[in-house]
């Protein structure tokens, strides 16, 4: 049975489930960490590199700490997402605002923290000066429609709602230069999930070839190219990590043969990567409450796509492990469900493992991001507790879960009595 590594046994799980019942997700602090690092030092030569970290993979503000602390900034796309980097400590450059249909209060907090405030659309050039004032530096996404391919998550990028069309960034960047403006960014986002390193590599240079034709026929200087985020993880236990070096060196290449053979000003080169940084270092840990055996066999989980939704609405892949079993053969079929009233609330779908029991516990793998994030509510289904795992052993709750009374705080049972 090809089986990916745990952080954690049976045992220890079992024994934090005293103090913190299932479902909840945990995540590994020293393997996130590590990772980290391994980023920082493939990228170590690339001209004036810096990570902003997807707050929508994993929007908590201990994990936003940890990585302010190893220097990564973070990617925003919404107000409370900027609130939540704020409380984390992250204010000025060290944000990226990237958001579409922007509500005005929202530019409104982006300028006042100082944040780069990347622009989604033509439009939003007058928009952003109406209602908070153009910045000292503005950047623009770009969508390059049938010029780059897209990928199954993503789609193609002629038919995403996001960013400028080539003809448009032009356009944006005379207004900008005679509005003012004098310090300028690019921005691109297209794809997600993806494991061919050499993709990201001709991103870059797609990127860096733009920012040489637009800087010589506008007269403008790029401070900064966001090249996005998209790495992929190695859902599947066959499959292997993308490689930070092999990315790093071509871009590194591409950087060189572009922006530095023709003597542009240095421009630093930034990434905002969510999934690839907290994913495969993230577990949904489940208890087996029920097994039912009519046309398949099915396992019944205290967990349901409210807790982790991508197998219901991707068909995507996540590892299972049935802890205390690693090494028993993997010699049932079964179907891996919750209890939402949906035909696809499944985790896994003729999943072979060992002879699964009531009470069992899983370990579900790569929560780590587009996990918790995506919770929801639906059956009214409450959202679980998350937790670290910290280096020294130490497991502390980050978020605690849903109650009944947080998921009725909204309604107004006193206004019912007067209802008719």
């Amino acid at each position: 049975m090809v089986s990916k590594k745990l952080p954690f046994t049976k045992e220890e799980i079992l024994k934090i489930t005293e103090k913190y019942p299932t479902p909840f997700h945990i995540y590994d602090e020293k393997a996130i960490l590590e990772n980290a690092r391994r980023l920082k030092e493939a990228f170590k030569a690339v001209s004036g590199f810096k990570e902003f970290f997807a707050i929508k993979a994993l929007p908590n503000p201990y994990i936003l700490k940890l990585l302010k602390a190893e220097g990564f900034g973070a990617d925003c796309s919404s107000l409370p997402e900027l609130i939540l980097a704020e409380k984390a400590g992250l204010t000025g450059e060290e944000i990226m605002f990237s958001s579409n249909d922007t509500p005005a209060e929202e530019f409104v907090k982006a300028k006042e923290l100082g944040a780069y405030i990347n622009l989604d659309d033509l439009s939003h050039i007058e928009y952003l000066e109406k209602h908070a004032g153009l910045p000292e530096i503005v950047c623009f996404r770009y969508n390059p429609g049938p010029l780059k391919e897209g990928n199954a998550i993503i789609g193609t990028p002629e038919e995403a709602k996001y960013g400028f069309t080539r003809e448009q960034l032009f356009e944006g960047y005379k207004i900008l230069k005679e509005k003012g403006i004098k310090r300028f960014g690019l921005h691109t986002m297209v794809a997600s999930n993806e494991l061919d390193p050499k993709y990201f590599v001709e991103t870059a240079r797609l990127l860096f070839e733009l920012i040489v034709e637009i800087s010589e026929k506008v007269g403008i200087t790029f401070e900064f190219v966001n090249l996005g985020g998209g790495i992929g993880i190695p859902y599947r236990p066959e499959q292997e990590p993308v490689s930070y070096d092999v990315i790093a060196k071509g871009t590194k290449a591409a950087y060189d043969e572009t922006i530095k053979a023709k003597g542009l000003a240095p421009v630093s080169v930034f990434l905002e990567c969510g999934r690839v940084i907290t994913g495969p270092y993230g577990y949904l840990i489940s208890q087996v409450r029920h097994l039912k055996h009519t046309y398949k066999d099915y396992v019944g989980l205290d967990a349901s796509m409210a807790n982790l939704m991508r197998p219901g609405i991707y068909g995507a892949y996540h590892h299972i492990t049935v802890l205390g079993k690693e090494k028993n053969k993997p010699d049932h079929i079964y179907d891996v469900t919750g209890s939402l009233c949906e035909n696809n609330d499944k985790f896994a779908i003729n999943r072979n493992l060992p002879e699964i029991e009531v009470g069992d516990l899983l370990a579900i793998h790569d929560s780590g991001a587009h996990g918790h994030a995506m919770g929801f509510n639906y059956n009214g289904k409450l959202r679980s507790a998350e937790l670290l795992l910290r280096e020294d052993g130490r497991v502390v709750r980050i978020r605690r879960a849903e109650t009944i009374k947080d998921y009725f705080a909204t309604l107004d049972f006193e206004g019912l009595k007067d209802f008719k």
